[in-house]
C-alpha cells in the first residue's frame, strides 16, 4: 500500500521551531522528488518547499526562505521540514507529497501521492 505519514506538528509560539517528518512506504521514495504544501482554513493548498530525489535541487516559497529547511533521508525513506522563526501566517495543515508525471513543480497538480497532513498552529 502506497503511504505517506506526516508527524511533528503542534502548537508553538511565534518565533519558535518545529520539525516535521514524513515517513514513506511503497512509494519508491529515493527515486522521486518530494515536497511540502500547506493548507489554511478556507484557502487553497500552497507550495512550501520541494527537494529532488538526490537532494541536488531544492526550492522554497518566498515566504519561507531563510526560515525553513527541507531535507530527506533516502535510507530511512523519510522527508523532513525544519521550521524556524515561525509566524502566525505559517499556521495550517502541512502535507507531504510525491512528485507525479506532468503538472507544475510548485503546485498541487504536480504531485500524485499525498499524506493525511499534520496540523501546525503558531499562536501566543
Amino acid at each position: 500500500q502506497v503511504q505517506l505519514v506526516e508527524s511533528g506538528g503542534g502548537l508553538v509560539q511565534p518565533g519558535g521551531s518545529l520539525r516535521l517528518s514524513c515517513a514513506a512506504s511503497n512509494v519508491a521514495f529515493s527515486s522521486n522528488d518530494m515536497a511540502w504544501f500547506r493548507q489554511s482554513p478556507g484557502q487553497e493548498r500552497v507550495f512550501v518547499a520541494a527537494i529532488s530525489a538526490q537532494s541536488t535541487r531544492i526550492k522554497y516559497a518566498n515566504s519561507v526562505k531563510g526560515r525553513f529547511a527541507i531535507s530527506r533521508d533516502n535510507v530511512k525513506d523519510t522527508l523532513y521540514l525544519q521550521m524556524n522563526s515561525l509566524r502566525p501566517a505559517d499556521t495550517g495543515i502541512y502535507y507531504c507529497a510525491r512528485r507525479g508525471f506532468g503538472g507544475d513543480y510548485d503546485r498541487p497538480n504536480g504531485y500524485s501521492v499525498w499524506g493525511q497532513g499534520t496540523q501546525v498552529t503558531v499562536s501566543s
